[in-house]
């Protein structure tokens, strides 16, 4: 084989390593799949049978997401007062069970803006921080493509001491969260982590029951402090009555 030849064989062999190597990095980057959102179809059509005897006025917020939201419905419409809030949790879900009924949970109701709590469960999962970003990604751009003004407002994932040991690819997470959001000014990052932690830098202790997961009033008292100034301050001119 001439020089030239060789030389050639040897480029053409390291892109093929360079693009596997690429692939091996993204498949890192990805983590665990996703489960089968049907796990949730049960949840889901309880909230539609709800709807079928009473439908939300249209043009409110939906808060949607995973327990932590789904536990805050009982005291969400009081804390963020006076706007109209349609609570849309369903425990144990991940981004991409939002993302697979979104239109079942959101779209329906054609709020003007939403409110996210996801992630939690995703990383608890061996879901990547990338992979959640890109699924997010994804929900905002469904939501845009049906409602092209709807408000979206992501809460950061929170600290639990539970899942402390996740606590590092949490932060990655919302870091890349927040760097979504900053692309498109119809997207608002909130940061609910930072205040749920203690002068050690660990989680308060007093902000979550026995199971060290989920939260006590004390927890959602933080939240509200948080979510309030910037979601009523945006929201409050928006709000009217239900149609």
């Amino acid at each position: 084989m001439q020089l030239t030849e060789r030389m050639n064989a040897w480029g053409c062999l390291a892109v093929v390593l360079a693009g596997l190597a690429g692939c091996q990095s993204t498949a890192m980057d990805e983590g665990a799949d996703y489960h089968d959102p049907a796990r949730f179809e049960k949840a889901v059509a309880k909230y539609e049978k709800q709807d079928a005897k009473e439908m939300p006025p249209r043009g409110a917020v939906v808060g949607v997401g995973s327990s932590s939201m789904r536990m805050w419905a009982g005291d969400i419409s009081k804390d963020l007062a006076p706007l109209t809030i349609i609570p849309r949790g369903f425990g144990g879900s991940n981004m991409n069970d939002l993302l697979h009924y979104v239109d079942r949970l959101v779209l329906v109701h054609q709020p003007r803006a939403v409110v996210i709590y996801e992630g939690d469960n995703d990383i608890a999962q061996g879901v990547s921080p990338v992979k959640i970003t890109r699924t997010f990604e994804r929900l905002v751009d469904v939501i845009h493509e049906a409602l092209p003004k709807c408000r979206v407002y992501m809460l950061s994932i929170k600290p639990s001491p539970a899942r402390w040991g996740m606590w590092p690819e949490m932060l990655r997470a919302n870091r890349l969260l927040a760097e979504a959001c900053e692309a498109d000014s119809r997207l608002t990052y909130i940061d609910i982590a930072k205040p749920m932690l203690g002068g050690d830098g660990r989680p308060r202790a007093e902000l979550y029951v026995k199971d060290r997961l989920h939260m006590t009033r004390a927890g959602y008292e933080v939240w509200r402090d948080a979510v309030r100034p910037v979601l009523v301050e945006a929201e409050k001119t928006h709000e009217r009555a239900a149609e």
